[in-house]
């Protein structure tokens, strides 16, 4: 080792055969922690802690060690139930609103098998989930226990079974079942899952054309008269402290942002919630802002304007 430098402890590591195979569960890993966790930092963070955990054993313990993913993906997701466990003191600490970090829809593509599926024929035995990540559904999964998010996310997204899990978070079988049941009500309860791309794509279009033209009347028409709107600056760049809601405020709220930044311009991306758009000012990126449509109407806006949050974007300009 060559310092107290987490990072210090991996590349230490013996350069030995499993290497490669080791390191290539990495984007895994990030894909399971991402989901977990709702940040790539924090994912970043617990797959490092694992990896640390990996080369602090004796080549002999690595040795016995029958399925090395197996192992990760059990070790990681116990840093990640620790990171949980603390997760909401750190957010009633967070300045202004906390929202998950957005990504772009092929980020982790190709990094889970299909989810598994089952002949009992319970709706709530399944999701249709696939490799693109939405705002939507991990917002909905802030409101899950540590335990139902761990459950919902190992077995519904990377097919892990429920005995699997049971060793994980130190329950049953079934009462893992049963958490997965829990985390599944609550996706479907919030409506996590998009209904239709095309629909969502349409409203965005619309909705990025009335922004860029100042037309009140047309942005209003867009919204629902539910409609929250969330930006998260993260104390670091200015941004609404509190959820602005209802359709007249939340629409002057968006056409004065163009307003004090004429320059500003959408440029259209594609996340797990549909058409998103980033912002950009003379090239730099400012922003990500998506949005949920639910019945030909936006009911949620999201705006992540934290740079610490917006690293997967800096190539996507």
């Amino acid at each position: 080792m060559t310092g107290n430098d987490p990072h210090d402890d991996v590349a230490a590591g013996p350069s030995s055969d499993d290497l490669p195979d080791v390191f290539v569960e990495r984007r895994r890993l990030v894909a399971i922690g991402y989901r977990m966790l709702g940040t790539l930092a924090e994912a970043e963070d617990a797959v490092q802690e694992t990896y640390v955990r990996w080369y602090r054993m004796t080549d002999a313990e690595r040795a016995a060690i029958v399925n090395p993913p197996g192992w990760l993906t059990r070790v990681m997701s116990r840093v990640c139930l620790d990171v949980l466990g603390s997760a909401r003191v750190r957010r009633e600490r967070y300045v202004g609103e906390w929202l998950p970090e957005p990504v772009p829809a092929d980020l982790f593509a190709g990094s889970a098998p299909p989810a598994p599926r089952t002949a009992h024929g319970d709706p709530l035995d399944s999701v249709v989930l696939d490799d693109e990540v939405s705002t939507a559904l991990l917002i909905v999964m802030e409101s899950m226990t540590p335990a139902e998010r761990v459950a919902f996310v190992l077995h519904d997204v990377f097919a892990v079974p429920f005995d699997e899990i049971a060793g994980i978070v130190d329950r049953s079988a079934d009462a893992v079942r049963q958490l997965a049941t829990s985390a599944r009500r609550r996706v479907r309860s919030y409506d996590a899952v998009p209904r239709s791309t095309h629909e969502h794509d349409d409203v965005m279009l619309a909705f990025a054309a009335a922004c860029a033209g100042g037309d009140l009347t047309a942005l209003m028409g867009l919204l629902d008269p539910s409609v929250a709107l969330r930006a998260d600056g993260g104390g670091v760049v200015s941004a609404a402290r509190r959820p602005v809601l209802g359709v007249s405020n939340v629409a002057r709220f968006l056409l004065g942002i163009f307003q004090k930044q004429p320059a500003l311009a959408l440029q259209e991306h594609r996340t797990g919630d549909g058409l998103a758009f980033a912002t950009v000012d003379g090239g730099d990126l400012r922003g990500v802002l998506n949005a949920r449509v639910r019945d030909g109407r936006i009911t949620d806006v999201w705006i992540q304007v934290n740079p610490q949050k917006l690293t997967a974007w800096s190539t996507a300009r």
